[in-house]
């Protein structure tokens, strides 16, 4: 077919894959030229927002199975459920607010700050997860490459960037530099959301400067929700079901 050859080199993929079967309903239920061009645009609409939600979703590096539908609230009542739910909404993003989720391993962290990034990934917002050691590994392997000033303004520009794992390993001396020029930059610029298994005042450990501790503390709760999860590890759970 002469027009679907034209569909495809024009890259009107979401057209092409439909139009056949647009044709035929046209047909059937009289439609006007107009409407069926509509239901065509409507269809090349729905295909470019899908694809550009699995690029996104790619490059994210989010796990689209931890989404808050899957979230045992039950197994954590502790955890304040409305204002989790609140967040959903996303107006901390908007807002340039920070999100800090503080509580020992397993106890869904992690899962809740995916679950939130996979609800901005699906509002276009630009996100991406990535645990702090792999983020500074990266800036240093930049370095050496010369991709570092595209690293760097990557994880400036992106709408809400997620810092897994903070407090697992304490940060090495030539990197803190790099953590907080990034918190710096995104202060009052974009949201960002950590997981640590560490108390603030533990902070000076890992990172080995009392004054930067303090300065990245300060520039992160300066507007943030602080949530701090306390009750069982999900994977103790899941490790006694196997058990019994």
């Amino acid at each position: 077919m002469e027009i679907l050859k034209h569909l495809k080199g024009l890259k009107l993929s979401g057209m092409a894959k439909t139009i056949e079967a647009r044709n035929k309903y046209a047909i059937e239920n009289n439609l006007s030229y107009l409407d069926f061009i509509s239901l065509l645009l409507q269809d090349e609409y729905s295909n470019r927002a899908s694809n550009s939600y699995l690029k996104r979703l790619r490059l994210s590096k989010l796990d689209p199975s931890k989404s808050l539908d899957t979230f045992d609230f039950n197994f954590q009542p502790k955890i304040n459920k409305k204002l989790i739910l609140d967040l959903q909404a996303l107006r901390f993003v908007q807002e340039k607010e920070n999100i800090i989720f503080m509580g020992n391993p397993g106890v869904g962290k992690t899962h809740l700050a995916n679950a939130l990034g996979l609800e901005a990934l699906k509002k276009g917002y630009k996100v991406k997860m990535i645990c702090l050691s792999d983020m500074l590994s990266m800036l240093l392997t930049a370095k050496g490459d010369g991709s570092y000033h595209k690293s760097f303004k990557e994880l400036i520009s992106l709408d809400l960037l997620i810092i897994d794992e903070i407090g697992f390993k304490k940060i090495p001396q030539e990197t803190v530099d790099e953590f907080f020029e990034i918190v710096k930059r995104r202060h009052e610029n974009g949201s960002i959301i950590i997981t640590t298994n560490r108390l603030f005042e533990d902070w000076v450990k890992i990172f080995g400067d009392q004054v930067l501790a303090s300065a990245i503390i300060d520039r992160l709760v300066h507007y943030c929700h602080i949530i701090k999860i306390l009750g069982p590890s999900y994977r103790m759970k899941n490790m006694k079901n196997k058990i019994n």
